[in-house]
């Protein structure tokens, strides 16, 4: 998805739902270019909001289920009047990605921290290289593994050899901290795209409803949901389910439990057979 994780794009801040709608079919095609296998898209918060919309649109050929975590249209569209504030208050740049954990954290944003180590660097940018903290975790990890898994010979390592990949590590060590200095910065300027909002979650419920294939909703809180969703559930058109004790980032923070309910929604739904031992949660709503 364009403005997130590691993904670069041409027009990094055209966020409007039809662009990103049509993204997540160009994944597809580009994963599965002969035939779409069946597909269950899953989304979070404006991520639910634009597994719906590629939904409703058709970008997903062969759709059999949808599962969205923890947006509803009455709600979002009464927080992003104060979308703006909320973003005012957060730290423009962050020294290191540590700090940026820890705000994370602090913030409430998620209560899970090798979740925030997970979610935060796909968020950020390096100042002075532009340069994604996620891509620039992958490239740590990918130098670490490189002096680890050298093509050496079978045995202990030279004195000579040990010498030479200390000083190759030092030198790589060096120039990544020369990067840094600077610290990290939002990647996307949310504020810049607020004529998008609107467009993520106007109609969200009636369209959810309208999905032919087999739909869950996750939520933090019960009180989430608006009259339409509410009238659907009662008449069950979808498939609802409460996760309490967590935050709006119910896959960060209780990510055993979503997986759970997740699992056994495909199993339910017959997308998925049960491993032995598999241990269904009760519905909850």
């Amino acid at each position: 998805m364009r403005g997130h994780g590691s993904t670069d794009t041409t027009d990094e801040e055209n966020l409007s739902s039809t662009i990103m709608a049509s993204d997540v079919g160009d994944v597809l095609k580009a994963l599965f270019p002969d035939s779409s296998p069946p597909t269950v898209v899953i989304g979070h918060s404006m991520g639910g909001a634009i597994a719906v919309h590629a939904a409703v649109e058709g970008c997903i050929p062969n759709l059999i289920g949808v599962v969205v975590i923890d947006v509803v249209e009455g709600t979002a569209m009464e927080a992003l009047t104060s979308m703006q504030t909320f973003l005012r208050g957060r730290p423009n740049t962050f020294p290191s990605l540590d700090n940026a954990i820890e705000w994370c954290i602090k913030s409430g944003q998620t209560r899970n921290l090798e979740a925030a180590k997970v979610s935060m660097p796909g968020q950020l940018k390096n100042i002075a290289s532009g340069r994604s903290a996620a891509q620039e975790n992958f490239a740590e990890e990918a130098v670490h593994n490189e002096f680890i898994t050298s093509n050496l010979p079978a045995g202990s390592f030279a004195e000579e050899d040990e010498e030479k990949q200390d000083e190759k590590m030092e030198e790589s060590n060096a120039n990544e901290q020369e990067v840094k200095k600077t610290g990290y910065t939002w990647r996307i300027n949310l504020s810049k795209t607020e004529k998008y909002w609107n467009s993520w979650f106007h109609g969200l419920s009636n369209m959810f409803l309208s999905i032919p294939a087999a739909k869950i909703l996750l939520l933090a809180g019960i009180d989430r949901l608006d009259k339409d969703l509410t009238v659907g559930q009662m008449q069950g058109k979808f498939q609802m389910h409460v996760l309490p004790q967590c935050g709006h980032a119910v896959h960060e923070d209780v990510p055993d439990r979503v997986a759970e309910v997740v699992a056994t929604f495909l199993v339910r739904n017959r997308f998925a057979e049960a491993k032995e031992n598999f241990h269904r949660p009760f519905p909850c709503c």
